[in-house]
Order: C-alpha cells, then sequence, then structure tokens
C-alpha cells in the first residue's frame, strides 16, 4: 500500500510538471525594460467572440506549450497570431496552433507581441520586430530548459502575422534595439518559417492596405514601404520558407506569396509553396475543410525535411 501511494504521488507530481510546462507564459523583456515603450494610461484588451482578440498590447509574452518529453523532435515553432497590426487573433492563430503542433512532438510558443496601433509604443513600425527579434533570443536562450534543439527554432505567422514573421526572417540582423541582458547575445535568425496567407508586400496594387497603414501610417514614404516590402529584402541568408495560400483570398490576395516565393527563388533559398483553389482568409486549421486542412499534414512533410 505505502508503495502504491509513493508511486502515485509520484506519477501526480509528474502529470502536474507535465502540465505546467504546457501553458507557461513568460514576459519578453525584464521588468521596466521594454524597449520603445511609454507610460500612457492604455490598457490591454481581451475580448472574445467567438475568437479571443487581444488589442493594445502592454506587456509583450511568450506562451509556450511543450510536448510530451517521449514525444519531443526537439522542433520549436514561435507563432505570430495575425490581426491586420490591430488585433492579434490570439487563439484562432495562436493556442491552438500551439496545442495542434504538440500532437506532433513539436513545441508551440505564440507570440504575444506589441502592436503599431498603440499609443504606449514609439517607433511604431519598428515595434513587432524588435519583440520578434528578442522572442526567437529568449526561447534560444531557454533551448535546454524546453527540451529543444537551438538550431531547430522556426517561425510561423498567419496573415499580418505572416508579415511580422517574414520581416523577422528577412531582418533579424537588423539592429533596432539597444541589448537588455545575456539573453540578447543569442541569434535572432529563425532556422525556417511557415508563412500562412502572408501579408508581405507593401509596394505592389495587391498589398493589403489596411496593415500597412497601421504599420507605417497614413502617408508613408516609399523608402519605408520598401523596408518592408519583404519580398524585397530577400537575402541568401533567408531561411528556408514554407507558403501556404488560397487562391480566392480577396483579403490578402496570393500574389504575396507568389512575390515572395520568387524572391526565394532567385535568390537560391530553399522554398515550398501550396496554393490551394478555395479557402479564402484567415481559415486557420481549416478543421471544417476535408480538403483545405491537408496544409498541416504539407508542414509535417516539410519540417521533417533539412537542407
Amino acid at each position: 500500500m505505502r508503495t502504491l501511494f509513493f508511486a502515485s504521488l509520484l506519477f501526480l507530481t509528474q502529470f502536474s510538471m507535465e502540465m505546467k510546462a504546457q501553458d507557461t507564459i513568460i514576459p519578453l523583456w525584464p521588468e521596466d525594460k521594454i524597449p520603445n515603450r511609454i507610460e500612457t494610461d492604455e490598457k490591454e484588451i481581451h475580448k472574445r467572440n467567438g475568437i479571443l482578440r487581444i488589442s493594445k498590447v502592454q506587456e509583450p509574452t511568450i506562451e509556450v506549450y511543450l510536448p510530451a518529453q517521449s514525444n519531443a523532435t526537439g522542433q520549436a515553432m514561435l507563432i505570430f497570431p495575425g490581426g491586420g497590426y490591430h488585433i492579434l487573433a490570439y487563439d484562432w492563430e495562436g493556442t491552438d496552433i500551439a496545442k495542434f503542433l504538440n500532437g506532433k512532438g513539436i513545441a508551440g510558443i505564440v507570440v504575444k507581441y506589441r502592436l503599431p496601433t498603440s499609443k504606449s509604443v514609439t517607433e511604431k513600425h519598428n515595434v513587432p520586430l524588435i519583440d520578434g527579434q528578442r522572442a526567437i533570443r529568449l526561447v534560444r536562450s531557454k533551448a535546454k530548459e524546453f527540451n529543444i534543439d537551438p538550431d531547430k527554432i522556426g517561425i510561423m505567422g498567419f496573415s499580418a502575422g505572416g508579415h511580422a514573421a517574414s520581416t523577422l526572417g528577412t531582418h533579424f540582423n537588423e539592429k533596432v534595439y539597444e541589448g537588455q541582458d545575456t539573453v540578447d547575445a543569442f541569434s535572432a535568425r529563425p532556422d525556417f518559417m511557415a508563412l500562412i496567407y502572408p501579408v508581405i508586400t507593401f509596394t505592389q496594387v495587391e498589398k493589403h492596405s489596411g496593415s500597412q497603414k497601421a504599420l507605417l501610417g497614413e502617408n508613408p514614404d516609399s523608402e519605408l514601404e520598401r523596408h518592408f516590402s519583404n519580398e524585397l529584402q530577400v537575402t541568401s541568408e533567408t531561411p528556408r520558407t514554407l507558403l501556404i495560400h488560397a487562391m480566392d483570398d480577396t483579403g490578402v490576395p496570393v500574389e504575396n506569396s507568389l512575390l515572395f516565393f520568387k524572391a526565394l527563388k532567385d535568390k537560391g533559398v530553399s522554398a515550398t509553396l501550396h496554393v490551394y483553389p478555395e479557402g479564402g482568409h484567415g481559415f486557420s486549421l481549416a478543421r471544417k475543410d476535408p480538403h483545405l486542412r491537408g496544409w498541416t499534414e504539407r508542414l509535417f512533410e516539410w519540417m521533417e525535411t533539412r537542407d
């Protein structure tokens, strides 16, 4: 009986630790050391109407979902939810994705990044990149703790989150903030990128005007537009990339993915593109569409292949 009691206690302790590891929220920055932040009376807003929408982010975080150790591949994916740079579709394109990745042994890490539409930020166009660089550095600094390989850390972005992710993937070496601690000594380069119906360009007619206005303002100069048109920023150092898009997407036209795919090809970067004839915009995991939901299997197949 005593042996059974201690065995049960050990199981419950391990189970509790496993559950705790499944959902851990970590601030991106040391307290009172958040770059490009000013004190205001603005409050972070969480609204749920089918989807959890977060706006006016005040404290950027990562929310970490770790797979069972017995199933862990050592891979991690940082997830950037979309929302036009106005809100974050935090569960639909964030925590739901992280939990789904866990089923395949992949650590899913949701980035709650600051938005340029907040009045608590300065140099608004740089803030998503600042938080993105810090997020991947923070995860890499905790690779041992999270049981992940520091050379298998990728990023995934949906819609405007795809713009945030592709900006990180093309501007990872750009110095946009002063180092705060030892975390900032780690590389901000992702090892791979998955971009799902992403916003990419701000210079072509197929641009998403809402995201551009939110990030760059009402009348940005052409240099700033080009700087954040990520098809123009691809180099041979850009990480290998998977692109997923629907041809009938009227929110963010498929040309965004086509432009980025061609730019990757022209620079000799490994790129994979899947275009579905139907699906529209914002389909996330597409659980109710037996054809479209196959994109997740394409993702896992692609992640299993390493150049």
